[in-house]
Formats: C-alpha cells, sequence, structure tokens
C-alpha cells in the first residue's frame, strides 16, 4: 500500500506523513530528502551542479538510505548520518539545481520505487502521486496559504541570532514555489485523484483525523 502525499513547501506534508506513518506502524518516506542529500555530496566534493552528466555520474557512486531512530528518521549517505546538514541553508538552496535534472530525478524515482517496494509506504514529496507512484492508492495534496507556509518555516528556523526575517522567508518560498510548478520535469501539480486539504486554518491532529478517515477502509485489508 502506498499514500501519496505531495504539496508545496510549508504546507505540513512532511509532519503530517511522519505523524501518519508511525500512527499506521508503517514505513515513511521523505523524497525531498533524498534530494537534499544528493545535493550535499555533490556540494563536498566540488560537483557542477548545473552539468547533469556529472550529478548522474556521482548519483551512480552514492549510497542514499534511511534508518528510523526514537529521534526520528535519519539519512545516510555512503554511512554517514547527514540528517543535520541536509537542512543547512546552502543545501536548500541548491536543492533546486538537483531537482531539476531530468536524468537525476530518474535515478532518484526508481530508487524511492525499490525502497517502497520492501512494504506498505507513506511518501511524501512534489511528484508522488503524479510521477513517483501513480498507482498510490490513496493520494493528497497539502497547501495552505503563502503566508501561512512562510510563517511556520520561519518558526522553525528561529533562533537568537536569526537573520532570516518572515518577508524573506515569503519571499524564498514563492520563488521555490515558481520553479517547482513551472520546471518541464515532474513539476508540482495535483492529479485528478489527489483530495485536496487546506492545511491554512487546521490543527495538525485535524489534518490526520481527516486523512485517516480515508485510508481506514485500506487499513482494513492492508496493513
Amino acid at each position: 500500500m502506498i499514500i501519496a502525499i505531495d504539496g508545496p513547501a510549508g504546507s505540513g506534508k512532511s509532519t503530517v506523513a511522519k505523524t501518519l506513518a508511525k500512527h499506521l506502524g508503517i514505513r515513511y518516506l521523505d523524497t525531498g530528502a533524498m534530494y537534499r542529500a544528493l545535493t550535499w555530496k555533490a556540494m563536498q566534493h566540488n560537483v557542477n551542479l548545473d552539468d547533469e552528466n556529472a550529478l548522474c555520474r556521482i548519483m551512480e557512486q552514492t549510497q542514499i538510505y534511511f534508518e528510523s531512530e526514537e529521534k526520528g528518521l535519519q539519512v545516510f549517505v555512503d554511512g554517514r548520518n547527514v540528517t543535520k546538514e541536509i537542512r543547512s541553508p546552502s543545501v536548500t538552496n541548491n536543492t533546486h539545481h538537483i531537482s531539476g535534472k531530468p536524468g537525476v530525478r530518474a535515478m532518484l524515482v526508481n530508487l524511492q520505487r525499490k525502497i517502497a517496494s520492501k512494504g506498505n509506504t507513506v511518501a511524501e514529496g512534489r511528484d508522488i502521486g503524479t510521477v513517483v507512484f501513480p498507482q498510490a492508492e490513496k493520494k493528497f495534496f497539502l497547501d495552505a496559504r503563502i503566508e501561512i507556509r512562510a510563517k511556520r518555516r520561519f518558526r522553525e528556523r528561529e533562533t537568537p541570532d536569526n537573520e532570516n526575517s518572515l518577508d524573506s522567508v515569503i519571499r524564498e518560498i514563492a520563488l521555490r514555489d515558481q520553479r517547482d510548478t513551472t520546471r518541464k520535469d515532474s513539476p508540482l501539480k495535483i492529479s485528478d485523484d489527489s483530495i485536496y486539504i487546506d492545511t491554512t486554518n487546521l490543527t495538525l491532529n485535524e489534518v490526520i483525523h481527516r486523512i485517516i478517515k480515508e485510508v481506514n477502509p485500506l487499513i482494513k485489508n492492508k496493513v
């Protein structure tokens, strides 16, 4: 069983997907972390992020995998835990180079499908229901007003020495939305069979409750 959760940055899809997977007792697949992981490695090796052939070559030599621990999902690259490193601003600001390369996306999609083939999975990203798992039993598209999404991201980053203003985060997310929805390969869009959920005024529990109601019939048969 595949449950697909898509949506733009700050829509709540990561938190919802992790919480849902834990509630159901099944695998959680963070596809965005995989793009971040490859971005991190390419930057470590000073690979030209605009060179698709070079990126494909480094992907061929890279092992990306996840491990579930009490402190949450841990991301590994070639045996090294990079969970924190891949969330750095430099990686965040460069991941679009990786996600926009068709050859790289194809390799990562194959890896994502291989991971999910091992058992029931909640997968989240931007092209899960349209490209990665078009056959998913249930698909959800989470969204929210850009101001709300920016506030969520701002709170995640907020520290005593935080230099990012809320306005700058709004601009950053708007740019990311534009890149994600207009890229030629696997753009962010709602599949015809996705259930749209506006999380602007919903709590996490309210979103999870709505999704559980939709997937309960599947759970009885497959989980």
